[in-house]
């Protein structure tokens, strides 16, 4: 599927090495068979076990292999911010490297993208891992579409198709590559989604873990103000503070008239409710007026955190 541009294709890995050395060959093809222009970027996070030694035998012999990699494991998010930023090309293709994103399935992606798709995710229909991967993913993924309104199967699916405008300026941490569609659906670009065959893992080892669950809880919260409140965080916070205020305001007020009418209130714990609401809720009105200073504070710069790059 020729889209007329160049390819980027960004890679994150993390100890991948048996996978690699089929990954590269198959890919390769695959993008020859395109007939455009390309470029592949693999991104080394912090790999222990021969994984960057495999991608500089593949970039000694193919200039279109670029390698970046870390000092240690930052994950992926910030492994795809810097594959972003270096990529090229007028399309961007993401994938991951153990083989489970099956490359031959880029010129679906590709297609669907012309159909004017700012960006396309792949969605693993017949999904290949286990159940608890599986069912898990499914909450996920239902409670991310209700909560964000982005209407997606697989949020989370490796192979995703973006024209390079899309990802401008695009911040990525912690968990937030997760989170994608949504952040690229708040500024306005049109997202798409594609079924896409997916293949059991061969070698090594997952990198899923029950501590994503609650990684992947908060960091729904961290998108939620993102892009519903970012420019605008007083709407939020001061809509509870007010609301709690008025609820306190309330109660004080009836404690009040039964005060007048004769009655001891003294020991009433509605009292210090009344009173721990108003005060709970002016600070969060505070609160959200100290959020719309640092909106306004600059970024800070980022760390140091590549070894090296190589083939740029």
């Amino acid at each position: 599927m020729r889209i007329n541009g160049t390819v980027s294709v960004v890679i994150p890995l993390l100890n991948e090495k048996e996978n690699l050395k089929e990954l590269y060959p198959r890919l390769k093809k695959v993008l020859e068979e395109t007939g455009d222009d390309y470029e592949i970027i693999f991104v080394d996070d912090g790999s222990t076990d021969g994984s960057l030694d495999v991608l500089k035998s593949f970039s000694s012999q193919d200039p279109k292999v670029k390698i970046i990699s870390f000092r240690k494991n930052f994950g992926k998010a910030t492994a795809l911010h810097y594959g972003f930023k270096a990529a090229n090309g007028d399309v961007i293709i993401t994938m991951d490297a153990d083989l489970q994103d099956m490359p031959e399935e880029i010129p679906t992606l590709l297609k669907k993208l012309e159909e004017g798709y700012d960006l396309v995710s792949g969605w693993k229909f017949d999904r290949k891992d286990g159940f608890i991967k599986r069912f898990s993913s499914k909450i996920f993924n239902s409670i991310t579409s209700f909560v964000s309104g982005v209407k997606l199967h697989d949020f989370n699916c490796g192979l995703k198709a973006y024209r390079k405008e899309t990802l401008k300026e695009l911040e990525l941490y912690g968990e937030l590559h997760r989170f994608i569609p949504l952040l690229v659906n708040w500024k306005g670009f049109k997202v798409g989604e594609v079924k896409v065959n997916h293949a059991p893992r061969k070698y090594g080892e997952s990198k899923f873990g029950g501590e994503r669950f609650l990684r992947g809880f908060f960091d729904l919260l961290t998108v939620t103000l993102l892009t519903k409140y970012t420019h605008k965080p007083l709407h939020l916070f001061g809509l509870l503070g007010l609301l709690l205020s008025t609820g306190g305001f309330v109660i004080n007020l009836y404690l009040t008239i039964l005060w007048f009418s004769g009655k001891f209130i003294g020991h009433r714990p509605l009292l210090m409710l009344g009173i721990l609401l108003m005060i709970i809720g002016i600070q969060f009105i505070f609160f959200g007026l100290l959020a719309e200073l640092v909106v306004f504070s600059t970024r800070g710069k980022e760390y140091p955190i590549v070894k090296e790059k190589i083939g740029f």
